[in-house]
């Protein structure tokens, strides 16, 4: 019985092109633009053909463009789906067993949105409010420095004004240690 040789295993690395923000790029611009961290959960669960590849800051997914392709072929079937247009039940007023299996949910897709403007326009005010912050702060550092500079100052002419009052700089007394002049 022949063996079939294996296919290089080069040739299949070359088919994880994709960064994970390209991978993104191409799915808003099919009209389904998903988060970084929801395409990291698509790598995580299977549902992207992915690697990790280590870099300089630490491992990210390297994705396949035919499993990106084939992923948005797949949400826009289940959002062309007839009965997709009906709103969705309360959270209260489901039932705590599944009624599908658990493979099943592991297949299902994601739907995760982009933020609501309110939501960026409220980052973007509290972004501005601790820079602003930030702002005070480098001002109250540059003044308590100038106060300890001038401080240093004060401290080294006040040294200066009282060194010929208690004696030498090296706190050696005449006398102590000192050879006596003898007496003439």
């Amino acid at each position: 019985m022949l063996e079939q040789p294996r296919p290089d295993a080069n040739s299949r690395e070359q088919d994880f092109t994709l960064t994970i923000e390209e991978a993104s790029d191409r799915y808003a611009a099919a009209g389904h633009p998903r988060t970084i961290r929801a395409l990291q959960k698509y790598c995580a669960r299977g549902d992207l053909e992915c690697q990790k590849a280590e870099t300089p800051f630490g491992q990210r997914y390297m994705i396949t463009p035919a499993s990106v392709a084939r992923h948005i072929a797949q949400i826009e079937d289940v959002s062309q789906a007839p009965g997709r247009e009906r709103s969705r039940t309360d959270a209260a007023g489901r039932s705590l067993q599944s009624s599908q299996p658990p493979d099943a949910k592991a297949s299902e897709t994601v739907r995760e949105q982009p933020r609501p403007d309110a939501y960026v326009q409220r980052l973007e005010s509290e972004v501005e409010f601790l820079r602003g912050q930030i702002g005070k702060k480098d001002n109250t550092i540059d003044a308590l420095l100038e106060r300890d500079r001038e401080t240093n100052i004060l401290v080294g002419r006040l040294q200066e004004m009282l060194t010929p009052l208690l004696g030498r700089p090296d706190g050696v007394r005449p006398g102590d240690g000192e050879p006596r002049q003898p007496a003439s």
